[in-house]
């Protein structure tokens, strides 16, 4: 799982990196409000660490324009703001969950744990409509315009992470560490191959074509 930062604190982003990839995480460091939106609103996180006071953009207007966008993305605020009132107004614009500077990273990564848990337990609920495509994560079955279409393991995975992603283009890079859970040299075309696949399955019987194309950045699924 990957997971973004944007902390301009240089001592404490390197701090919370190390922390969290030897628990296993991958992670990615935005040092601004403007670099951080850009990544949060181009590549699928499981959850983002923002902290309040940030050169560029701030973090509250960040995590404001993310919920705009309709990313889901789990996010716990880090601030030195510690009033009530400070962190009333972060949980209202947006954040999931509020830390005070100085803290303690086990708590932080019990925090960041507890996210993942309640957004996978909510993701698994529920059927994903995108358009005339359906997509029931329970019994894992995929319908268009009423019909079953029985997908592969793998197609099955990449139509997920597309239909949880609406509208939002998925580099190949992004999709081979979500699909795949570790790197493919980026030349590969793994993920052009497995997107035919899936293509066959879920737009060649349909005049609508959902998945798309965008070249030189990846692939997006859009409901017309």
């Amino acid at each position: 799982m990957r997971i973004l930062i944007i902390e301009d604190d240089t001592t404490i982003a390197l701090f919370l990196e190390k922390g969290l990839k030897e628990a296993g995480f991958s992670v990615d460091i935005a040092h601004d409000g403007i670099e951080g939106l850009s990544l949060a609103l181009t590549e699928p996180y499981a959850a983002a660490i923002v902290d309040i006071m940030l050169p560029g953009l701030d973090g509250l207007s960040l995590i404001e324009k993310i919920r705009t966008k309709n990313i889901s993305i789990p996010v716990l605020i880090l601030s030195a703001k510690q009033s009530v009132d400070d962190r009333i107004e972060g949980l209202q614009r947006g954040g999931d969950d509020y830390m005070v500077k100085p803290f303690s990273f086990n708590e932080l990564l019990a925090r960041i744990q507890a996210l993942l848990r309640r957004g996978q337990k909510g993701a698994e609920t529920g059927t994903i409509t995108v358009g005339e495509l359906q997509l029931d994560p329970i019994k894992r079955e995929v319908k268009r315009r009423g019909d079953t279409i029985e997908i592969p393991a793998k197609e099955y995975a990449l139509l997920e992470l597309l239909m949880r992603n609406p509208e939002r283009v998925l580099s190949k890079t992004s999709i081979l560490e979500r699909i795949y859970d570790y790197n493919f040299d980026p030349q590969t075309n793994v993920v052009d191959v497995l997107v035919c696949r899936l293509r066959n399955h879920i737009d060649k019987e349909y005049d609508i074509k959902l998945i798309h194309t965008v070249r030189g950045m990846g692939y997006v699924l859009r409901s017309e």
